[in-house]
């Protein structure tokens, strides 16, 4: 990664649309929801908090938490996502960062959540590497992986 700066900004009126234009790769796309369905999702369920992730001045994903504990007793993380064009740059491990971050801080997290389809090799590695474990927690057809902080 450059020394470009990786921020994560609460979703507003001015980067909405631009998260919305973001794409992940072709054999990505069946593991996450299009991020205009998450913003929809985080406008009906207000405890869903939706951010833009910048690098650089230039919105390049998006990622999404749940401000309440839910199953397992943790706050899950609903999405995180680079634009196709910004992948294999450490960005979203930076960004996963500043998020879990964010709800140590904001939420006085002490276990965070995160489940993804086990195919996903990239977000196997991605959690694995911020020190997340698979307690063998399935929901349907998502692993779920758990880390204490």
């Amino acid at each position: 990664m450059t020394n470009k700066s990786v921020e994560i900004t609460e979703l507003n009126a001015e980067n909405w649309y631009e998260c919305c234009s973001l794409e992940v790769e072709e054999n990505q796309a069946s593991h996450i929801e299009p991020n205009a369905v998450s913003i929809a999702q985080s406008k009906f369920a207000p405890n869903l908090k939706p951010y833009s992730i910048r690098y650089g001045g230039e919105t390049v994903g998006f990622l999404m938490f749940n401000t309440v504990e839910e199953e397992l007793d943790g706050y899950w993380i609903y999405r995180i996502m680079i634009d196709k064009n910004h992948q294999h740059k450490g960005i979203g491990k930076t960004a996963a960062q500043l998020m879990i971050d964010e709800m140590k801080t904001k939420l006085q997290a002490k276990r965070i959540v995160v489940g993804y389809h086990p195919e996903n090799t990239g977000a196997h590695e991605l959690y694995r590497s911020l020190g997340f474990v698979d307690n063998g927690d399935r929901f349907g057809k998502e692993m779920a992986v758990v880390l204490e902080v």
